[in-house]
């Protein structure tokens, strides 16, 4: 079989368009005004709040908690989007669980913790239904930043220092803007095009211009940007995938589950999807989650992640692990891919049992295999495509804590930034204080 041609295995309409629909709902229905009312009066609002310190973004919790309490939504959203433009989307797909929630204290004690991100999303949804924008742009300073890249951290970004007053340009390599909100967020999580209406809505404050398919490294350089620029923000993401390791990785049915969730989230219609009978996904992050639930809500009959060390190392929260398995997905631990076999397409993924000895992993030799018409790779994206003469932390962008780069002029924030976790609300948070520094510099 040609490279590149469609393995037999991987098929579309596996499930009528009914089911499809029916199967990609909102993973978690928005709270009515009767039940937002009754989830905010089980808070605290504990004066050193603890579950404010959990989150990245330092959103007043028990404040806007206690606004809803209060019958006042829209308050409660000024006070997120305040710390957290994004607010809307963190609500969705944030891991609650394991950041404010898990800190809470009705979670300390009752293991229940409050609904703060379900009352985060009837605050903002709320608000945004209304049509507001509620921030205005300060006078014009005359000065303008190009911001690299349309994701969180350069949405974030561009948003706060339109607002302060200055002209921002977003350069988006992509056809549409929203980073990974847009293409690799699980479409189960933000339905009905939530991550446009977002961009949207953002853009309302002005000052804000996107220019799409205008790539670092093609279209653009970043000495070309910083001589028509006074400033200029890198938030490029990591378009790298990690390769894998194991002999017949090149065959047909073998992708990055980046791209696969990429494309359920960009697809017009699901039934035209192909997905295999038999899907393995190699990784134990989110985006390994991600792409095992879309897999089995396709139709795959079999679907199983395969991880090369315990679960309790695996990236994704237990969470997010126990959700998948909700699905019918199989959490393989302790093995590695050695092999895919097939004539010219995937039918069989040979694993290795893993061990730590003496704190480094290892094969243990003994291997099984599992039928795999398609293996998608979900073990780690790298930095693709980073200028010249940026000085790298690891495979990530060096910064200081304001976000400034080894290039004066330069600011980078975001998954391709090195420190911080990459979550979204990790992204918002670093190109927000990267806005505030380059503002603190354009008018010294």
């Amino acid at each position: 079989m040609a490279q590149g041609q469609m393995a037999p295995g991987i098929v579309a309409g596996r499930l009528s368009s009914d089911e499809l629909t029916s199967n990609f709902t909102d993973l978690h229905p928005p709270l009515a005004p009767h039940e937002a009312a009754v989830a905010a009066d089980r808070c605290y609002f504990c004066y050193d709040a603890p579950c404010v310190t959990a989150c990245p973004t330092d959103i007043d919790i028990p404040l806007f908690i206690r606004q809803i309490q209060a019958g006042q939504p829209e308050s409660a959203a000024k006070t997120i989007l305040d710390q957290n433009i994004l607010g809307g989307m963190c609500a969705r797909v944030c891991p609650t669980e394991t950041l404010c929630e898990e800190a809470c204290v009705r979670e300390t004690a009752e293991g229940k913790p409050v609904e703060i991100g379900r009352l985060q999303r009837y605050a903002t949804d709320t608000l945004m239904q209304a049509g507001v924008h509620p921030f205005t742009r300060a006078a014009p300073t005359g000065k303008t930043v190009a911001v690299i890249g349309a994701g969180p951290a350069g949405l974030a970004c561009a948003h706060r220092l339109a607002m302060l007053g200055h002209d921002v340009v977003i350069h988006e390599a992509k056809p549409k803007p929203g980073g990974l909100n847009e293409y690799g967020i699980a479409a189960y999580k933000a339905t009905n095009d939530f991550a446009q209406a977002e961009v949207d809505w953002l853009l309302k404050i002005g000052g804000i211009a996107i220019e799409t398919v205008s790539v670092l490294g093609d279209t653009i350089s970043l000495d070309g940007l910083l001589e028509a620029y006074d400033a200029v923000f890198l938030s490029i993401g990591l378009a790298g995938v990690n390769a894998l390791r194991a002999q017949g990785s090149d065959k047909d049915g073998v992708r990055n589950a980046v791209d696969f969730i990429a494309d359920v989230r960009q697809a017009s219609d699901l039934a035209k999807l192909p997905v295999g009978r038999n899907v393995v996904i190699i990784g134990g992050g989110m985006t390994a989650v991600d792409a095992a639930v879309k897999s089995k809500l396709l139709g795959a009959e079999h679907v199983t992640i395969a991880y090369r060390r315990g679960r309790d190392a695996m990236g994704a929260s237990r969470y997010e692990q126990d959700l998948a398995a909700s699905h019918g997905v199989r959490i393989l631990c302790n093995v590695q891919p050695v092999a895919i076999h097939g004539n010219g397409a995937a039918a069989e993924i040979e694993l290795e049992y893993t061990a730590t000895v003496d704190g480094t992993l290892t094969g243990t030799g003994e291997t099984i295999r599992l039928p795999a018409d398609q293996v998608l790779k979900a073990i780690g994206q790298t930095l693709d495509g980073a200028p010249e003469g940026l000085e790298l932390d690891g495979n990530k962008i060096a910064v200081d804590a304001t976000g400034r780069t080894s290039v004066p002029g330069v600011w980078a924030g975001g998954d391709c930034a090195a420190g911080g976790e990459d979550l979204t609300v990790t992204a918002v948070a670093e190109g927000r204080n990267a806005a505030m520094d380059i503002h603190a510099s354009l008018s010294a």
